[in-house]
């Protein structure tokens, strides 16, 4: 098994892309020990290695984000982990998965349905496939008074560029073609 790495605008998070699906649908984030043992035998595994404060994943890649630690020692046992769990046979996820909806705690004004569902479809056409590349994701949280307030996951969470990301790249995006949007707010 060939396990390719790549870094992410985040220096405390690296991508490991295994060759393999490793999130049929949707996507899975672990911030602590406690939500990995519940939840993923391979998340589990790796909050295992020393170091490590975060697991994302995604379709076909794995985001692993660290404490201070320097990648050069942490890389070799999160390979080996990633390697042993897929060599296992274990399934990614424990048991059957109570995921969450899209929807799921969003708020909005019901007069702003139409301005919502554009947002929504520019995220996942334009913006979230661009995050993946870095292995993270940005997704709908609500919509208020001009401005869009949104997830950001993986890779995106405490990214130190992820401001940038949002003020310039997506907030510029969705004020083009919505004018109605003012600003876009991390939650």
């Amino acid at each position: 098994m060939f396990i390719q790495t790549e870094s992410t605008p985040n220096p405390a998070t690296l991508k490991f892309l295994p060759g393999r699906v490793v999130m049929e649908t949707g996507t899975a984030e672990f911030r602590d020990e406690d939500e990995a043992n519940a939840g993923s035998p391979l998340a589990a595994r790796l909050f295992r290695v020393p170091g490590i404060t975060g697991v994302y994943f995604g379709y076909d890649f794995i985001t692993v984000t660290k404490d201070g630690q320097d990648w050069q020692h942490l890389k070799p046992a999160i390979l080996g982990s990633i390697m042993e769990h897929f060599m296992s046979g274990q399934p990614v996820m424990a048991g059957p998965r109570a995921e969450a909806t899209d929807a799921e705690g969003e708020f909005f004004d019901s007069g702003d349905e139409t301005i919502v569902a554009t947002i929504k479809e520019l995220l996942e056409t334009r913006v979230r496939p661009a995050v993946a590349q870095d292995g993270g994701d940005i997704t709908f949280k609500g919509f208020r008074d001009g401005t869009v307030f949104l997830n950001m996951k993986g890779a995106c969470s405490g990214c130190p560029s992820s401001t940038a990301t949002l003020k310039h790249g997506v907030q510029n995006l969705l004020h083009h073609f919505i004018p109605e949007v003012q600003a876009v707010e991390a939650v």
